[in-house]
């Protein structure tokens, strides 16, 4: 792992491979800077140099407490700057949200932005966080996990009780404790798509066809940003990645080299 300091005087860890032009991916929640790239690190490794950073409570960076969202996306920042070329950045769910609002920091660092699925930062309402508070303070992360899976992403009972008997389940319950501070920052987050109005980047919003549209803010950007593309996996949902990642790497790979 190589390291850099935050703004925010917080050490932050990232994984460099591969050879290429440089790639940026910050990770989403219920996974970490491996874990969320495990299956197309092969495949991206072949055409980029990528900078895989670990987000607060991954990997070796610092687990802070009571950060923000905008916090993040100054670690994001902080590596793009130390970069000596201009990026191409990636970000997955709240991780795309962080991409985001780190492309609007230093656009002229960016050269073409990936998102997919990026939250809507109420996608959990006040009721659930209180539910998902409580299971947190119980210490029982698999509740946490599966609450969050099955009442904030609808994935039906039947898929996780699939998931839960994969080795992809340890993980997602390892990164629960840093995920709840994911979603404490997401839900005091002020999202305003005006904001990106003039984003001079060429963005490409990937959605997976099976994944319900109205927890993200693909079609709000899409409404205002002035060079996008929206792309929808086929018979994917929100982890594309994992579930499909050849066709996922494509289509990233197409979008960025073009």
């Amino acid at each position: 792992m190589q390291y850099f300091t935050s703004p925010t005087h917080t050490t932050v860890s990232y994984d460099q491979y591969g050879s290429g032009p440089p790639l940026v991916l910050v990770h989403g929640s219920f996974s970490d800077h491996i874990t969320n790239w495990e299956f197309v690190k092969p495949l991206f490794e072949k055409q980029f140099t990528v900078y895989a950073i670990a987000r607060r409570g991954r990997g070796e960076t610092d687990a802070t407490e009571g950060h923000s969202l905008d916090d993040e996306s100054t670690d994001v920042v902080t590596l793009i700057r130390a970069i000596d070329e201009p990026v191409f950045l990636l970000g997955h769910s709240y991780g795309a949200q962080t991409a985001l609002a780190a492309a609007v920091k230093v656009p002229d660092r960016v050269r073409k932005l990936v998102l997919y699925e990026a939250p809507r930062p109420r996608i959990v309402d006040q009721q659930a966080m209180e539910r998902l508070e409580a299971l947190a303070e119980s210490g029982n992360w698999e509740g946490f996990a599966l609450s969050f899976f099955h009442d904030q992403l609808l994935i039906p009972l039947e898929e996780l009780e699939q998931l839960r008997r994969t080795e992809l389940w340890p993980p997602i319950i390892a990164d629960a404790k840093a995920s709840l501070g994911d979603l404490r920052a997401l839900s005091q987050y002020g999202f305003n798509p005006e904001r990106f109005r003039n984003l001079p980047v060429p963005v490409l919003l990937q959605i997976g066809t099976e994944s319900p549209r109205d927890l993200y803010i693909t079609d709000a950007l899409a409404a205002v940003l002035p060079d996008v593309r929206i792309e929808a996996l086929p018979g994917q949902a929100h982890e594309g990645m994992t579930t499909a990642p050849r066709m996922y790497a494509e289509a990233v790979s197409r979008f960025l080299l073009e």
